[in-house]
């Protein structure tokens, strides 16, 4: 999405807001992370444009709509959809950039946060989306392991591609996402180096997180800290969807299993005091983003409008 494209786009949003959603412009400012001066410019701008008419000209206008009834089905703090395109592919371009649109406005804020940092190709989409920034006010943690069983970089690690993006200080996990056993975790997990790391993990001001299936093709069991034994075993047990490595059923309840007992991630707490927001999409993620939003292991959401439709079905 171009600069003037993502401008359209705000002044759509704002639009929507003023005209269909009947806030003022302080709520706005307040919904959208802006001024109120920036708010008043952007409905400004969009009836300039021509978008406002017996209706919001534009497809935004539909997937707000789908936001507004999934914050109010989920009780969620925070929910972006973005049109549909004419394939997954494209679809997913359009999530990772409203994800690292949404990230770069939590990095722009001039109040320092400590922003923790799930793992996915949603993520690491969105990061790449990001423009470099110069925000030395913030802390970017990693929640969960960056390092493959083989030892190698995780393919889809997100710390170590913001890094090249932002002068921020930022925090990895030099461990495997799931380690050989429970022992091993607490070995690992009780190095004194890693206490800083930890402690911002579980503190973080905002975590943004991918949501990963338990299908066949599930990415813990291609990325290799899996067996199709355990994946099936997983299954028979209710598995739907996992989070940072943390395997879940369709409640949202983690699974008494122990792959649980071997995660070197960051605690999935339902009481987390910022937001957990999910950024995900498709029909075979659909189960696993609702037992996440049921289970309140995600509360806020950045989707498509097809997934946002089946997740209201």
């Amino acid at each position: 999405m171009s600069s003037e494209e993502r401008k359209l786009d705000d002044a759509a949003r704002a639009a929507w807001l003023a005209y269909t959603g009947g806030c003022k412009q302080d709520e706005i400012a307040q919904i959208m992370g802006i001024s109120r001066q920036s708010a008043q410019r952007l409905v400004s701008q969009a009836l300039a444009a021509g978008l406002v008419k017996v209706r919001i000209d534009h497809p935004i206008a539909r997937c707000m709509d789908l936001a507004r009834q999934l914050r109010e089905r989920y009780g969620l703090a925070l929910c972006e959809v973005v049109p549909s395109l004419d394939s997954f592919a494209s679809s997913g371009l359009a999530v990772s950039q409203a994800t690292g649109n949404l990230l770069e406005r939590y990095l722009t804020q001039p109040e320092p946060l400590v922003i923790g940092l799930g793992t996915g190709r949603v993520l690491r989409a969105a990061v790449e989306h990001l423009p470099h920034l110069d925000c030395a006010q913030h802390k970017i943690v990693s929640l969960t392991g960056n390092i493959s069983p083989d030892g190698s970089t995780a393919f889809y690690n997100v710390l170590f591609t913001i890094a090249d993006k932002i002068t921020a200080q930022t925090y990895p996990v030099p461990l495997p996402v799931i380690t050989a056993s429970a022992e091993e975790r607490a070995a690992l997990l009780g190095q004194k180096t890693l206490d800083v790391t930890r402690a911002l993990a579980e503190r973080a001001d905002i975590r943004l997180v991918g949501v990963g299936t338990m299908i066949e093709a599930a990415p813990l069991v291609i990325d290799g800290f899996i067996t199709q034994a355990d994946q099936r075993r997983l299954r028979e047990k209710g598995a739907v969807g996992e989070i940072v490595g943390f395997v879940f059923d369709a409640e949202g309840r983690l699974i008494e299993d122990e792959i649980n007992s071997r995660v070197s991630s960051a605690s999935l707490s339902r009481d987390h005091p910022g937001p957990t927001i999910a950024a995900a999409h498709g029909p075979d993620k659909v189960p696993a983003i609702r037992g996440a939003l049921i289970g309140r292991l995600a509360n806020g959401l950045v989707t498509d409008e097809d997934t946002a439709a089946a997740l209201l079905a």
